[in-house]
């Protein structure tokens, strides 16, 4: 079962994520499958050795763990939502705990000098308290100057400036209007005058490793939030088939 469950979650887009254990990584569901998401944010960041990153909303902090393994960097492991305690447990099993702090925090009330971070991530957390044109200009203050900043979050491929898709009707949430395209960050972002360089876009056929990454997760998890949540995720990725959901990912340079 390990066997298959690897092969079918071993893509080749994503070659660093497919050196952790998948029943570790669905353990740790919090959503869509964020090593792999994680990794194609990467691509975009250049992050260097020893710098000191904040991972914002990390969730059970695995993407915290994969930050400190594949890119040698000093991480700050910060979620409300996950306590500490429990973080550093898996991060210390995973033999990080000399290059990952797990820190409880709000994401409007951070704890930390400004200037600290040389970068700061997030994925999948960034649109539950980023989309105020106010916070960017905030969360850029712990950036050093020439710092990195980027997310990855479910987003559209447009607004949905028309309403509602008729089939998207039955699965649809409120938290879901949070998410929004590239050219709705793109705008956000560039207006804020915080930040230069910024550059958004969509994950090709992002829908269909949403999709697998799903199914795998229903077919395998104990965690009853996940099989109370996943299988509507199924039914509505595979009735919008990439017409209008997927993932944004953003990136920019602090001024």
């Amino acid at each position: 079962m390990i066997d298959d469950l690897r092969q079918r979650l071993n893509l080749p887009r994503f070659p660093r994520s497919a050196g952790y254990d998948p029943r570790w990584m669905i353990e740790n569901w919090m959503g869509p499958s964020a090593l792999w998401l994680l990794e194609w944010l990467c691509g975009e960041l250049d992050l260097a050795p020893g710098a000191r990153v904040l991972d914002l909303g990390c969730g059970k902090a695995i993407t915290s763990i994969f930050l400190a393994k594949e890119f040698d960097v000093q991480v700050v492991a910060a979620d409300l939502w996950i306590k500490p305690t429990e973080n550093w447990r898996r991060i210390d099993a995973a033999g990080q705990a000399k290059r990952v702090t797990p820190l409880l925090a709000e994401a409007h009330d951070l704890p930390f000098a400004e200037g600290y971070f040389d970068a700061i991530v997030s994925v999948d957390a960034y649109h539950y308290f980023g989309t105020d044109a106010r916070y960017l200009p905030y969360l850029s203050r712990f950036l050093a100057p020439g710092g990195r900043i980027g997310i990855v979050v479910p987003g559209l491929t447009t607004e949905l400036d028309d309403g509602l898709p008729e089939h998207l009707e039955p699965y649809w949430e409120p938290d879901f209007w949070t998410f929004h395209s590239p050219a709705w960050w793109q705008q956000l972002w560039s207006r804020s005058g915080v930040v230069d360089d910024v550059r958004a876009d969509f994950l090709e056929d992002g829908w269909r490793d949403w999709l697998v990454w799903s199914e795998a997760v229903l077919e395998t998890t104990d965690n009853d939030t996940a099989r109370n949540l996943v299988p509507r995720e199924v039914q509505m990725l595979r009735a919008d088939t990439g017409r209008h959901l997927g993932f944004t990912r953003v990136v920019a340079q602090r001024s």
